[in-house]
């Protein structure tokens, strides 16, 4: 029987997927009791099919136990295997302990989905200290990346770019999507002070005046670090910038409060749906997914 995906949270590419690979669509039903806690109930034949669980950890604390149930329910219904189709992870931040008595969240995280999924695909996760996902994730995973579809829009959307990244940790990623967008880069030095206080010390941005800044990074959450540059651009009299994320987060009010702060477009990719997005990652997530069913 082909394989079967399904959404618990209505992922706007559940539909685009399942048509390009040729899925089954399952039917299911959850909801949650009036006491908070969590149905689920399986309308589809799962016996012997590969079961695909496509959804986005954003806001991950209501989506796991859902999820997790969901994954125990498909292997007692027989599912031959059951991977979970992520494109934005969460739980990627705390990976040591920097203070006396903090959980080191990522792997435990790591450690719960490992056990109740066969595989994992996912886009772009906030690796720092981490090499690769399989210090932490004990199952098959298939990491994507989305720089090659961002350098593609900035080739034809943004006239005389020049990429600006966060952080030496982005040098990698974003001189990649420069190379391939023949753009020139800067990357930024900066000092986080806490959750939502960012400090970006100064830089240079004189050599690319008549560019059109674009901000470039893997998670748009708070959106201080954007705001931050955008108002040290404006000192320097550059053109109000683009600004340009894998993933939509935007936390509390950030989207409102970056383009407050002079952003002339906002753009991201479909991996969390949002009213930014505009670069699709449908056609590397098929490949993903097609390319682990090999090995299943």
């Amino acid at each position: 029987m082909k394989p079967i995906v399904f959404s618990l949270f209505g992922h706007s590419l559940l539909g685009s997927i399942a048509e390009k690979l040729e899925l089954d669509i399952g039917k299911m039903t959850y909801r949650e009791f009036p006491d908070a806690e969590t149905y689920l109930c399986f309308h589809s034949v799962l016996q012997d099919r590969h079961v695909i669980i496509l959804d986005s950890l954003d806001r991950p604390n209501p989506k796991i136990i859902p999820l997790l149930f969901a994954a125990k329910t498909a292997k007692k219904m027989g599912a031959k295997s059951i991977g979970l189709t992520a494109p934005y992870l969460a739980y990627m931040r705390q990976d040591k302990q920097f203070n006396i008595g903090e959980g080191i969240t990522s792997e435990y995280f790591a450690k719960m989905l490992s056990d109740h999924f066969d595989w994992l695909i996912t886009i772009d996760p906030h690796l720092h200290r981490h090499q690769n996902l399989n210090e932490i994730y004990t199952i098959q995973n298939n990491v994507l990346h989305a720089a090659h579809l961002i350098s593609s829009w900035i080739r034809s959307n943004v006239n005389n770019p020049v990429l600006i990244g966060p952080d030496s940790e982005s040098e990698q990623w974003v001189s990649g999507i420069a190379k391939e967008a023949d753009a020139p880069y800067l990357i930024l030095e900066k000092v986080r002070r806490s959750d939502d206080q960012v400090e970006i010390k100064s830089f240079n941005i004189l050599p690319y005046r008549t560019h059109t800044p674009v901000l470039v990074d893997d998670i748009i959450s708070t959106a201080h670090t954007m705001i931050e540059v955008i108002n040290h651009l404006k000192t320097k009299k550059m053109k109000s910038p683009m600004c340009i994320g894998v993933h939509a987060i935007f936390a509390n009010d950030a989207y409102r409060a970056l383009q407050e702060a002079g952003a002339e477009r906002i753009v991201t990719c479909n991996s969390v749906p949002h009213a930014s997005n505009q670069i699709d990652i449908s056609d590397i997530i098929c490949q993903g997914i097609q390319n682990i069913l090999i090995d299943h």
